[in-house]
């Protein structure tokens, strides 16, 4: 069974000394100022959601959206802070709710950093380059990663590549990278296994494998470093695999309600979905009368908008509240919403917007030339890795400094660890641009 006063622990991934604590700033509000102000947070502002390259200034980008989850997960966490203290009389040791509300709203903030450009597409792309690169590589070489690298790049993942950004590539030269406190760190990992778990402890485990991994080979020692901290339960001795902390559960929940409800009025001040459409979908869940309001349309969607994430944030904390023990034992593996009086009605809402919005060709097309875009600049990089002929040395110049490689090193993992960190890292604008000067069809 884990403990809330171990899972709360404010201590930092690399730290061994103990935090001088301000008065009104606690060491989990810091982690959300440390977030705001990083570099790979900012990037998200030109990265999809949705809809890439925006040209209606509306339209939320990956930095509004993460700035929205983080706002509901702030509630989330600090209505069920409010109750949890009260049930483990957690006030004794100095816990409040809002120290709930900041770790969720922290591990919020961060949930998208380490998406690529493209939105998910993206991520398929960098998988896709990857496994016809490596097989055309592997041809004229043996084997050039171990079983378990080859599957982080084979199921290449944001969220592996957020905990990445997080540990290990932000503020490079420290150990532990931004040094953000371990339940923060935890509760960002919605999925905390590696990317490979092998069949021989699949087929003997009673727990639902995670559809996703939460961190790479790379960073696996510093994520058992911080379920060690917080006292995770493991799954399995022979697999880096562990159930959820508690609140990473209140993250997921966030980012569903968020990009449930969001992505109806998105759609509808695009044009993709009717005034009647969305107002069928967002007031089975807000049930409130906008018939007597002189409102425009899009005015009645925004209240229907903030009134089904209000009633989506009730639902939430109370079915966190209820499995609060079989949560806490690790048995718990539901997202919240699932347990839902709508869950339901968010299947349908999926699938509509998905056929009105995410299949639309203007979405498609997007998507598609992410495919190209990303390929290309992969491939074009990765081939500098082995390749001594005069293009490859050119293409390697136009890697950043910090991207450079280490030629003599046989370290194979690492070099093309080194692509996919500039790769994923880049804008929409930024690898669109890159692309057309390899293609040469911008010289600018």
């Amino acid at each position: 069974m884990m403990n809330w006063k171990k899972l709360l622990t404010p201590q930092r991934l690399g730290r061994t000394e103990q935090e001088d604590i301000q008065h009104g700033r606690t060491p989990f509000l810091r982690d959300y100022d440390r977030l705001v102000f990083s570099s790979p947070f900012r990037r998200l502002k030109d990265k999809t959601q949705v809809f890439s390259l925006p040209t209606n200034d509306y339209i939320r980008t990956r930095l509004i959206h993460s700035l929205e989850v983080s706002c509901v997960g702030r509630s989330l966490g600090r209505i069920v802070g409010d109750e949890i203290i009260k049930r483990h009389k957690l006030d004794k040791y100095g816990y409040s709710p809002s120290d709930f509300g900041e770790i969720v709203s922290a591990a919020c903030l961060a949930h998208d950093i380490g998406n690529p450009p493209f939105g998910h597409s993206g991520e398929d792309a960098i998988r896709t380059a990857f496994q016809s690169w490596y097989s055309s590589v592997n041809q004229m070489k043996e084997e050039l990663l171990t079983e378990f690298q080859k599957a982080d790049f084979d199921l290449f993942e944001g969220n592996a590549q957020g905990f990445r950004i997080l540990t290990n590539l932000e503020m490079v030269s420290q150990r532990g990278g931004m040094q953000l406190t371990c339940p923060t760190l935890a509760s960002f990992t919605k999925y905390p296994r590696e990317s490979l778990i092998p069949e021989s402890i699949l087929k003997n485990s009673t727990s639902r494998i995670p559809k996703k991994h939460g961190f790479f080979q790379a960073e696996k020692e510093l994520f058992s470093e911080v379920a060690n901290t917080v006292g995770l339960i493991r799954r399995h001795d022979n697999a880096a695999w562990w159930c959820r902390h508690p609140l990473a559960f209140l993250v997921e929940a966030a980012d569903d309600i968020c990009y449930s409800i969001v992505d109806v009025e998105d759609g509808h001040r695009m044009g993709y979905i009717s005034f009647e459409q969305a107002k069928d979908l967002l007031n089975k869940i807000a049930d409130i009368d906008i018939q007597k309001d002189d409102d425009s349309k899009d005015e009645k969607v925004k209240r229907l908008r903030a009134k089904a994430i209000d009633k989506l944030i009730r639902e939430a904390t109370q079915i966190f509240l209820d499995n609060e023990v079989k949560i806490l034992s690790g048995e718990f593996e539901e997202d919240l919403l699932s347990l839902s009086d709508y869950a339901e009605h968010l299947k349908e809402i999926g699938k509509q917007t998905s056929d009105t919005v995410f299949q639309h060709q203007d979405v498609v097309s997007i998507q598609v030339a992410g495919y190209e875009v990303l390929a290309k600049l992969f491939t074009e990089f990765a081939n500098t890795i082995f390749n001594k002929e005069n293009k490859s040395k050119l293409v390697y110049k136009m890697l950043p400094k910090e991207y450079h490689l280490s030629l003599e090193d046989d370290n194979s993992y690492e070099k093309i660890l080194k692509i996919t960190d500039y790769i994923s890292g880049m804008t929409d604008s930024y690898a669109t641009k890159l692309f057309q000067k390899f293609s040469g069809i911008s010289l600018g």
